[in-house]
């Protein structure tokens, strides 16, 4: 069996952004409705730019399906801009701080930062997105769910609230809201702070909390730190452009606390098999995050992304000219005042394909059927554990 893996290529302004996920179990039926719908949620949220106006992103499967079906061979998603003008863009000599610009070109040895930029550019996550979107609907079929949302943008914060079931209802109330925030007091706080940001020519970050609903313990691995499935996930979050932060169940305040406030009692309750849970195990408290050991505890896996500001600003900050060395402002290319709220769907769908890298590392299986079976059979053995 392939490790479940993806490649992204593509360019902000060129044809398109290729998304090719390799190790996808065969006969796994894909909505490409719910695709697609969830390609246009990332270009949704309050204080995105343009650009959004000109895309209408849709993928398109190029391989590895028939008839609606996985083949268990490399499948290639497909995402097309409309806005492909790369060849003809100016030049960009006014390294941008804060991006990857001035980096990349001293990395490379180009004097234009459009080499560097076109790429490093949030716009590659339309195939991120894709690819994770897929994903979910894989590990759907295990009874897995993953959600995110706003928990702040700035200083305005919304009272953590756990989700502990995904249902229509919460998605509906988090798409009611134009930044993502679950809390309605606290969606108008957010967006009041995203008008003064764009009023000042400035821009603005946040947190998303993104939640896997439905694992089954023993998922990842304690072996070898690359197995960890909470470093995988804290690797991919911070592969997200903007990411500065990640956290999982309490995160940096687990340091303030004294032991018996971070960790979770365990507890056993057999009726919750007689119920039909997976296992018989439970805990009063998710302050791990459901994550112990680098694997699922049979918790929600909670995990909390802090994204910076957008380095490019309405009101350039200082830089100097790639030629000459003298100071200028930086270059000003259409952007957001905030992508945090697209960045949710981002997040969600990143946190979507690690969970589903590590349930095909778990359970294997050439098809989707092999491998519910091998799911099934592991479940069994959770009911038997306690006789």
């Amino acid at each position: 069996m392939t490790d479940l893996t993806y490649v992204t290529a593509g360019e902000s302004h060129g044809k398109g952004i290729l998304a090719l996920i390799e190790g996808l179990p065969a006969g796994l039926e894909i909505d490409f409705t719910s695709v697609n719908e969830t390609l246009a949620m990332r270009q949704k949220g309050y204080g995105r730019g343009g650009r959004q106006k000109i895309e209408s992103d849709r993928a398109e499967a190029l391989s590895g399906m028939k008839g609606g079906r996985t083949l268990g061979t490399p499948l290639a998603l497909w995402v097309a801009n409309r806005d492909a003008k790369l060849e003809t863009l100016p030049r960009v000599r006014a390294p941008r701080p804060g991006h990857a610009d001035l980096a990349g070109c001293l990395k490379t040895g180009s004097k234009d930062a459009r080499d560097i930029l076109e790429r490093s550019s949030a716009r590659e996550t339309a195939g991120r997105t894709a690819a994770g979107a897929v994903a979910a609907q894989l590990i759907g079929t295990l009874g897995v769910n993953v959600f995110a949302h706003v928990t702040s943008l700035g200083e305005a914060k919304s009272p953590r609230t756990p989700v502990k079931q995904v249902t229509p209802a919460l998605i509906e109330t988090r798409e009611g809201s134009p930044v993502r925030c679950l809390d309605d007091a606290s969606s108008r706080e957010m967006m009041r702070a995203v008008d003064r940001a764009g009023e000042g020519g400035d821009s603005l970050g946040g947190v998303v909390e993104a939640v896997a609903v439905g694992a089954v313990p023993g998922v990842g691995g304690f072996d070898r730190w690359e197995n960890r499935l909470d470093a995988r996930i804290a690797a991919a979050m911070m592969g997200i452009p903007a990411v500065k932060g990640v956290e999982i169940g309490l995160g940096f305040s687990a340091s303030e606390k004294p032991g018996r406030d971070v960790h979770d009692e365990i507890h056993f309750n057999p009726a919750l098999v007689a119920d039909g849970k997976p296992h018989g195990f439970f805990r009063a408290s998710n302050r791990a995050g459901g994550l112990e050991g680098g694997m699922t505890n049979g918790e929600a896996v909670v995990v909390r992304v802090a994204l910076k500001p957008i380095p490019t600003l309405k009101k350039p900050l200082k830089t100097v000219d790639l030629d000459t060395g003298r100071g200028m402002e930086a270059a000003a290319e259409r952007s957001d005042v905030c992508a945090v709220p697209s960045a949710a769907i981002i997040v969600e769908a990143v946190l979507a394909f690690e969970m589903a890298r590590a349930y095909r590392e778990k359970f294997g299986g050439d098809s989707t059927d092999e491998m519910q079976r091998n799911y099934r059979a592991y479940v069994e053995s959770l009911r038997g554990f306690i006789p």
